[in-house]
């Protein structure tokens, strides 16, 4: 008897379990989704989605027939300060974020403390703004911090500090990794990485929306109708996740080395817009600074063709010139590898 009751509690927990980590993406239909997934009627989801609004877990929303669920805040915080006076982004963490945290795995509290530091410090050191703006939302599945400044704009800057083009080659630059407008007081590496480590990142600024997915190959850049002046930061994790540091650190170093080596350079961001990516101007503009780095993977997603030109000013001129750099291409559709097999016979 023991044994049956043991099993009907886990699978309760493992029914509950299901519901918070879908609820997110599923609002409206997860009763009908778990039902599915654990073969039980929707009165028995019902009793959990019940238990659930009980314990604070989930808040329900709307009437009988639009009924949609929410993971409910266990914490919800925020601060406002002022630039001028000599914030500093740990005594912030000391103070302020770390208490909330308290109660979460060591691994994600190192991830938490490594990205909040970094980007409150950017926009300490390199706003130009008069205030930064912290929010905190937890709740039982996940956390998520949106740091606000109202300086000059992230992708303005670094635009206007390197000459580059346009903004959405700001966001380029920022994704191979090395990128910085102050060499002697940051290595650049700290969005990289922080944009790495966490289930979802995002940096909205100006007219441009940037984001990366932990579980998505691609780096997503977007241009937006309005205008939004300073940076927005944003950063999600699951309160659970078995991710640390060190592996994400670990996976763009080669060997024993642990120094910054590895770069995967999103392709896509190369185009803007409806472009095609055809001319030695826009190799040139995907190569720069990629000879920083030991190991270079170009990653070819949403890309469906690339000209000959293009692919030989990558494939064959740039490796005849640092033969010390192992390039690499990954998710190349047929057309996009045939490009770069051509241009890598030439001199063969």
């Amino acid at each position: 008897m023991e044994g049956l009751v043991s099993r009907v509690r886990r699978r309760g927990e493992q029914i509950r379990q299901f519901i918070l980590t879908n609820v997110e993406e599923h609002p409206r239909d997860v009763v009908a989704l778990t039902s599915q997934e654990f073969g039980i009627t929707r009165q028995a989801i019902n009793k959990h989605m019940q238990r659930l609004v009980e314990q604070k877990a989930i808040v329900v929303k709307g009437s009988t027939k639009n009924r949609n669920y929410y993971l409910h805040p266990l914490v919800e915080w925020m601060q406002k300060y002022q630039l001028a006076n000599k914030l500093e982004e740990d005594v912030v963490w000391d103070s302020d974020i770390k208490s909330l945290m308290v109660d979460l795995p060591d691994n994600v509290k190192d991830i938490w403390i490594y990205g909040f530091t970094e980007m409150l410090n950017n926009a300490i050191d390199h706003s130009s703004g008069t205030t930064v703006t912290v929010q905190l939302e937890k709740t039982a599945v996940d956390t998520q911090i949106i740091i606000h400044d109202d300086g000059e704009g992230i992708f303005k800057k670094i635009q206007r500090a390197l000459q580059l083009h346009d903004e959405r080659h700001a966001v380029l630059e920022l994704a191979k990794g090395k990128l910085t407008t102050d060499p002697d007081r940051h290595s650049g590496q700290g969005i990289f990485f922080t944009s790495r480590m966490f289930d979802e990142f995002a940096i909205l600024s100006g007219s441009v929306y940037f984001s990366h997915e932990f579980n998505k190959a691609e780096d997503w850049i977007c241009e937006r109708d309005g205008f939004q002046s300073g940076t927005t930061v944003f950063m999600k994790l699951n309160n659970n996740t078995s991710r640390t540091s060190k592996q994400v650190f670990d996976s763009f170093s080669s060997g024993d080395d642990y120094a910054f080596t590895k770069t995967v350079v999103p392709v896509r961001l190369a185009q803007y817009g409806d472009e095609r990516l055809v001319s030695r101007s826009q190799a040139k503009r995907l190569l720069a600074g990629v000879d920083k780095f030991r190991v270079v993977v170009f990653d070819f997603s949403g890309v469906e063709a690339i000209g000959q030109a293009f692919a030989d000013e990558v494939f064959r001129v740039f490796k005849k010139q640092h033969p010390e750099i192992q390039i690499m291409s990954i998710n190349a559709s047929k057309d996009v590898a045939q490009m770069i097999s051509r241009a890598e016979s030439v001199d063969t």
